[in-house]
């Protein structure tokens, strides 16, 4: 009996010892505006406020924002949780192989994106491929506020993708037929559902994963397959001129998706910095995430807390436990 009390009372001392260490874990997470960032973002601090004992602020901003505040280093951001690689990488040629501030990690999920209708509307006038968008007939059944030009969600203010989207619009030679439209994420997911309730035509920029392929049967175009010579595309970080140096007329590669912190964590918060090295999720983990809290309206921190309830063992092995 002895034996057993000194092992508890020592457990118990090493407990109230550790306690400090974890309390002064503490990050603050960039939440970009769309579904897959916020879903991994409240994972992420889920993870860090219930399994490591630390504290989590979230941080709302646009990529540009949220790396330039991880590479000052002052703990203002220190996570970006959902880096879509080529479509960032002026970012990260910057910050990660330039001044070196930023780090990657090693474990991505794989992103794929492009242009989407709802499959009614493109099983009822044949449209299957991006250039079908550019007929007159397509055009007009997608004009819904009768300037002549179908409007195309291409992403929102901010992103990166957008502009590649923009560029493409251009190159693919759309631009007297359809109009692209910068509107937050919200906005296009209400044009799909009001567009499919009244049976209207409706081009959107759609990626894999997310929530819209749980919320609405829709299906993705066609594109020219992939060719790196003919895909240029200089980001307006990079040149007041980035859209007359772009010139992009092929589908988008398919993505690496990861998330980035800032070095100056690890002198801060090495627990939590050692739990982003080995955090992994997969493109079905994010899209489920999506769906429940744009779709089910289930709050992303009420999310993240049933993905970790169900996924225990994995978490317990990215803490390395």
């Amino acid at each position: 009996m002895n034996t057993k009390l000194k092992t508890h009372v020592l457990a118990a001392a090493v407990s109230v010892i550790a306690m400090p260490a974890f309390a002064a874990e503490e990050v603050k997470i960039g939440l970009p505006s769309w579904t897959g960032a916020q879903a991994i973002g409240h994972l992420l601090g889920e993870i860090v406020t219930s399994r490591i004992g630390g504290t989590v602020e979230y941080v709302p901003g646009n990529n540009a924002t949220i790396f330039q505040a991880m590479d000052q280093g002052k703990g203002d951001i220190d996570v970006h949780p959902d880096v879509w690689l080529p479509n960032q990488q002026s970012f990260t040629k910057k910050y990660v192989d330039g001044t070196g501030s930023v780090t990657l990690s090693s474990n991505p999920y794989e992103g794929n994106q492009g242009f989407c209708v709802s499959k009614d509307f493109g099983m009822a006038n044949n449209i299957t491929d991006i250039a079908d968008l550019g007929r007159p007939d397509v055009a007009a059944l997608m004009d819904s506020d009768g300037n002549g030009k179908g409007e195309m969600w291409i992403g929102a203010p901010g992103w990166a993708s957008a502009n590649v989207n923009e560029v493409k619009t251009r190159d693919y030679g759309l631009l007297d037929f359809i109009e692209p439209i910068r509107a937050e994420e919200s906005v296009k997911t209400a044009r799909i559902k009001d567009s499919i309730a009244k049976g209207e035509g409706y081009a959107f920029y759609c990626y894999k994963p997310h929530a819209v392929w749980f919320m609405f049967d829709v299906e993705m175009l066609s594109e020219p397959t992939f060719d790196e010579a003919k895909y240029t595309m200089v980001q307006p970080s990079d040149d007041a001129d980035w859209y007359e140096k772009s010139s992009v007329a092929t589908k988008d590669a398919l993505k690496n998706v990861q998330i980035a912190w800032s070095n100056s964590l690890e002198g801060r918060s090495p627990a939590i910095t050692e739990f982003f090295n080995n955090f992994a999720v997969t493109a079905d983990d994010v899209s489920g995430l999506a769906f429940e809290i744009s779709a089910n309206g289930m709050d992303p921190a009420d999310a993240a807390k049933a993905w970790i309830e169900a996924n225990s063992d994995r978490v317990d092995a990215m803490l390395g436990l």
